[in-house]
């Protein structure tokens, strides 16, 4: 048996995605965001979370999924994407789980539409049920990390 990896479980459209604890900071509610003027299409603004302001990132519209209105379900998962931090709006935080690393696989080259590049394997969960877990460095590449740290200032 390999090493245990405690992850939290989200959905995006039928797919469910899955980021290492260490990495979550909080799972907050939806809550209105400040547009910023021209950033990416994929931010979809700032949060001020306990004094500090998040630039905020909906997962959907990064990953070029259709877009959906938010729900009761609907989450923001701050996470710590390098020396920062950063939400990403996701359907539902459904919950956490720990998995064994010799179930986890390389991705292939896209899954549901996401490239490789975003993504850091796929995880067997008994027999019916496979994770995507991200690669949280890919999803936002270096130029755009610079744009959200202007934000930040």
């Amino acid at each position: 048996m390999g090493e245990e990896k405690k992850v939290i479980v989200f959905a995006l459209a039928t797919e469910e995605y899955g980021v290492e604890v260490e990495k979550v900071r909080t799972i907050e509610r939806m809550q209105p965001m400040t547009r910023v003027p021209k950033a990416p299409e994929f931010i979809k603004g700032v949060i001020n979370l306990r004094g500090v302001v998040i630039p905020i990132i909906d997962l959907r519209s990064r990953f070029g999924l259709e877009e959906k209105p938010t729900t009761d379900a609907t989450r923001i998962i701050i996470v710590s994407a390098g020396e920062f931090e950063v939400g990403l709006i996701v359907d539902s935080a459904n919950d956490v789980i720990d998995l064994d690393t010799d179930n986890i696989d390389n991705p292939p080259e896209i899954v549901g539409g996401i490239k490789a590049k975003y993504l850091d394997g796929i995880a067997r969960i008994g027999e019916e049920r496979l994770l995507v877990l991200l690669n949280l460095e890919q999803v936002l590449d270096r130029n755009e990390i610079q744009q959200l740290e202007r934000l930040e200032d």
